[in-house]
Parts: C-alpha cells; sequence; structure tokens
C-alpha cells in the first residue's frame, strides 16, 4: 500500500469513528426540536397530499375527452399520465387545482368541447415542459 492511500484510509477511518461516536450524542440532544412522531406524520400527511394531487390530474387525462383531445394534438396519453409523478410537489398542487377546475368546470357544462380540447392540451403540455425543465 503506497503511501498516499494509508494516509486517505486513515483519514476516512478517523472521520468515520468520529461520526460514529457523535452520532448518537447529536440524535440525543436534538430529539426535543422535532419529535420522530410528529416528523412521521408530516411525512405522511405530505404523502397523501402527493397522492391526492397525483390522482386529480390523472383523472383529468384518464377521460375519452382528454385522450382523444392529446391524440388530436399528437401527444401520447400515456407519456403524459407516467410524466405526472415525476412533477415535485409544488407543480403538482397548480396542476391539480387546474385539474380540478377543469373537471368542475365540465361537470358544470360551463365550457365547450373547443375550449376543454384546447385547455387539456395546455395541461399537458405544462407537464411536459415542467418535466422537461426539471430533468
Amino acid at each position: 500500500m503506497s503511501c498516499h492511500s494509508r494516509k486517505f484510509v486513515s483519514t476516512t477511518l478517523v472521520f468515520s469513528m468520529t461520526f460514529l461516536f457523535l452520532t448518537p450524542q447529536v440524535v440525543a440532544a436534538n430529539d426535543h426540536l422535532v419529535k420522530a412522531a410528529e416528523l412521521h406524520q408530516a411525512l405522511l400527511a405530505a404523502s397523501q397530499a402527493r397522492m391526492a394531487n397525483m390522482a386529480k390530474i390523472q383523472r383529468v387525462f384518464a377521460t375519452e375527452t382528454a385522450r382523444k383531445a392529446l391524440r388530436t394534438a399528437g401527444m401520447d396519453p400515456v407519456k403524459i399520465e407516467k410524466a405526472v409523478p415525476l412533477l415535485d410537489n409544488e407543480e403538482l398542487g397548480r396542476l391539480a387545482a387546474r385539474a380540478e377546475k377543469i373537471q368542475n368546470d365540465v361537470a358544470a357544462g360551463a365550457l365547450s368541447n373547443q375550449e376543454i380540447t384546447y385547455i387539456i392540451i395546455a395541461l399537458a403540455t405544462a407537464v411536459l415542459i415542467l418535466v422537461i425543465v426539471a430533468a
């Protein structure tokens, strides 16, 4: 073993051992800041919100009207649906709000077929652009 690699190994071991022995003290000292149960609840709530937002968006794209509009625009509905989970939580929230508004407007009969088509294409385009930008 060369001198350089011995120094590297010994330095790595020193840092590893220091980290190993200090970690329990740091964890014990920080336990009062955020309880594990509170952290678990926050993570669970965020996960549930993300799943609900994805479901709202995917419900819009699952309709036959949406699939037809996407095919007319030369977009693959399956690719759009697969791209939705790649969005971050903030973008999912914004697009889910739009998707919910679209569904409410369609249910109320407030939109023409042409308006629905344009809105769905715009929503799908937003999904694709956000995924491309994030990549």
